[in-house]
């Protein structure tokens, strides 16, 4: 029974390993375009022509919301976003998703600690973000006062690292 068990865990061990190489492999756009719950950033990413920002070398921090965070917003607004027209704002509002640097869930959670359950993030397009201890889970709190809650963390790529969220945080 033990000898099952030591042979399953190496496996699982294995399997993890192999998943978490072949991400790494990958940069922050391949990986969101490998995941259909990412279908409506990986549009807007597009639509803002910010794909090859993205592939750079970084490190990047992004906050990436699933496809139901986007339905949040009102279609209309959102369709708007996604016009030519719009590309200037649109890159703000998805730039405000990314932070310059690596940043891991322990370095978040060790910046909470430090700062008494908040911390306060520089995003790319030079706007705030404030991650916060909420209701017993970690949150981003929005130039707006809007909250968005960190669902899963560390999917590690080439050029830096994506944090799941569960809704579109916003600039002023």
């Amino acid at each position: 029974m033990k000898k099952a068990i030591f042979i399953i865990s190496t496996l699982a061990l294995f399997l993890f390993v192999q998943q978490t190489t072949a991400q790494k492999s990958k940069d922050i756009v391949d990986i969101a375009a490998s995941v259909d719950d990412f279908s409506t950033l990986v549009t807007a990413v597009k639509a803002a022509d910010l794909v090859g920002a993205l592939k750079g070398e970084g490190p990047f921090t992004v906050f990436a919301p699933v496809n139901s965070g986007f339905a949040k917003i009102d279609s209309k607004t959102l369709n708007s976003l996604l016009e030519p027209a719009n590309k200037e704002k649109l890159s703000a509002i998805l730039t405000y998703h990314v932070v310059s640097g690596n940043l891991m869930a322990t370095d978040v959670v060790n910046a909470l600690k430090k700062g008494k359950g908040k911390v306060e993030l520089t995003t790319l397009n030079g706007g705030k973000l404030t991650a916060m201890n909420r209701n017993g889970g970690i949150y981003l709190k929005d130039a707006n006062g809007n909250y968005s809650k960190i669902a899963k963390t560390d999917v590690v790529a080439s050029n830096g690292v994506i944090h799941v969220i569960e809704d579109v945080v916003m600039p002023n």
